[in-house]
């Protein structure tokens, strides 16, 4: 009886350890299973930046001069109406996105924190007139959200990458991956 009453504790023990296991594995899994979530999603969101269409409306909008209305934008060039279509629907997009928490913040704002204020507000004038013209206030409301938030929590004293990161090294010269 004495064997029988150890084994079945033993039993007991290696079916508590097999749980505890179990419940870390999946824990470890869906961190992972996280991190690799976000990681597609900073790829999507680089391949918003490989887009040619959205280079081109991405230079000709930041070339403009700041303070245009909406009416000096859309007579500058024919075009311009749909770059800033095109900007606007990709920031839209990524404010989502990063409201979400599907990319972290902290990528968006490597990425592309000051160039998005800067968009904004230059295109600003001209998402005004568009949310008078369809009678919608909330049209790009997550690119206006993205960007203040991105003004509103950039530090101005923070040195730029080339500066900040100058002394980083990888981590292996070779076969890094």
């Amino acid at each position: 009886m004495n064997d029988l009453s150890r084994l079945a504790d033993m039993a007991e023990i290696l079916g508590a350890l097999v749980v505890v296991g179990g419940l870390v594995f999946a824990i470890m899994q869906m961190r992972n299973f996280r991190q690799q979530r976000r990681e597609l999603a900073a790829i999507e969101l680089f391949r918003f930046f490989g887009n040619t269409d959205f280079n081109r409306a991405y230079e000709c909008v930041l070339k403009l001069p700041d303070d245009l209305s909406a009416k000096e934008i859309a007579a500058r060039r024919p075009d311009l109406d749909h770059c800033a279509m095109l900007i606007c629907t990709t920031m839209e997009n990524i404010g989502v996105m990063t409201h979400q928490r599907i990319v972290p913040f902290v990528i968006v704002d490597n990425l592309m924190g000051t160039t998005a204020v800067i968009l904004w507000k230059k295109l600003e004038p001209w998402v005004v007139a568009m949310r008078e013209q369809i009678e919608s206030p909330a049209a790009f409301e997550w690119f206006q959200w993205l960007a203040e938030r991105l003004d509103e929590l950039h530090n101005p004293d923070a040195p730029p990458a080339f500066l900040a990161h100058k002394a980083w090294r990888p981590a292996r010269l070779s076969k890094e991956i």
